[in-house]
């Protein structure tokens, strides 16, 4: 387990880049992403023993709970943690699947996720994707007033299966409780 990865909010590790790390040195530090665009370049050179006078860039060269791959700027990092703090440490799980799922809306040009649509879409946290098609007909009413007959003889598989085409179902990984999280498509 990493520093970062013992922290429940997203964090970016800042390092410099053109002096430090070109040169084959690897200098930086953890941040909290949501400040990754306040760090300086003393802040990431502290406790490095190495000069920063002749330093000019910071990047973020790894990251975690950020659910896009690869390097970024500090100031794209600052923005996810700022995402992460509007959405809020509850539905930050989800808000991360419906990135992964690449279904998601953007806000921007980038790839940070608009919370308003994510708010519109997300269903819930599930077992499965059959157990939200149950809730969904409960919620409904889809089959009051049928004959019991009917109710016994109904197509559940059939119907999740249509139902699915519509939603976008993305596996919760085990540190999240399993199951599914689920997202209409509009």
């Amino acid at each position: 387990m990493t520093a970062a990865t013992a922290h429940q909010t997203p964090r970016a590790w800042i390092g410099c880049l053109h002096c430090c790390y070109n040169s084959g040195h690897l200098v930086g530090d953890w941040f909290d992403a949501v400040d990754a665009d306040e760090a300086t370049l003393a802040d990431v050179h502290k406790g490095s023993g190495r000069p920063y006078t002749a330093c000019e860039e910071l990047w973020v060269m790894d990251h975690d709970l950020i659910p896009i791959p690869g390097e970024m700027s500090p100031h794209e990092a600052a923005e996810w943690g700022r995402c992460f703090e509007e959405a809020g440490p509850e539905q930050w799980p989800a808000v991360c699947a419906w990135v992964r799922s690449g279904m998601h809306v953007t806000e921007g040009t980038g790839d940070l996720p608009s919370l308003p649509d994510f708010e519109e879409r997300y269903c819930g946290h599930w077992e499965s994707f059959r157990e939200y098609a149950e809730q969904l007909a409960d919620d409904t009413g889809m089959m009051t007033g049928w004959p019991e007959e009917a109710v016994r003889y109904f197509d559940w598989a059939g119907w999740t299966r249509d139902l699915a085409f519509d939603h976008t179902v993305v596996d919760a990984p085990a540190v999240e409780g399993y199951g599914v999280y689920v997202f209409r498509d509009l």
